[in-house]
């Protein structure tokens, strides 16, 4: 097998929520993402559908899909199931899996503030890990739809760097 020279970029994430309309709402509103395809039904007969059928198999009849990118084009994709449990997948970071996404705005505070104040919460104190030195911020949040992520006050790489 010949050796990888160069990292994959990231394309988007695919998150279920229990109702594609407020989740579309949060995340425009709260996060500031782009909408670049409104919520709109696929039934299992249609073109989608029937691509959609190798990835979910053949128990489903439709769903709900809308797609929106952050401001540095990654993309979120939302899906909505009739069926299956409503409620939030629950913090399990030692299970396998996903375990959460992060976002960076370097009002941490403010942004956190909005994401409480739509229903979502604040899982921990937001963290200024060098306060005698540079502030570098961060803090975990969960959604209004118990999708936990991360905020940073700034790039992964540079928060990553900063701590070794």
């Amino acid at each position: 097998m010949n050796e990888i020279k160069y990292p994959r970029s990231f394309s988007h994430i695919g998150i279920t929520v229990p109702d594609i309309n407020k989740a579309v709402q949060f995340y425009k509103e709260v996060m500031g993402w782009y909408v670049i395809m409104p919520p709109m039904n696929v039934k299992k007969e249609s073109g989608m559908g029937q691509m959609t059928k190798a990835v979910f198999g053949e128990d489903w009849d439709e769903f709900d899909i809308a797609h929106l990118s952050t401001s540095d084009s990654i993309g979120i994709e939302l899906f909505s199931f009739p069926h299956g449990i409503k409620e939030g997948p629950g913090f399990k970071p030692f299970d396998t899996g996903l375990f959460h996404f992060a976002v960076q705005d370097p009002d941490v505070e403010n942004l956190t503030k909005k994401i409480v104040e739509q229903g979502g919460q604040q899982r921990m104190p937001v963290t200024d890990l060098f306060p005698d030195d540079k502030s570098y911020k961060m803090v975990y949040v969960e959604d209004p739809f118990g999708v936990v992520f991360e905020i940073y006050s700034h790039s992964y790489e540079v928060m990553i760097k900063s701590m070794l």
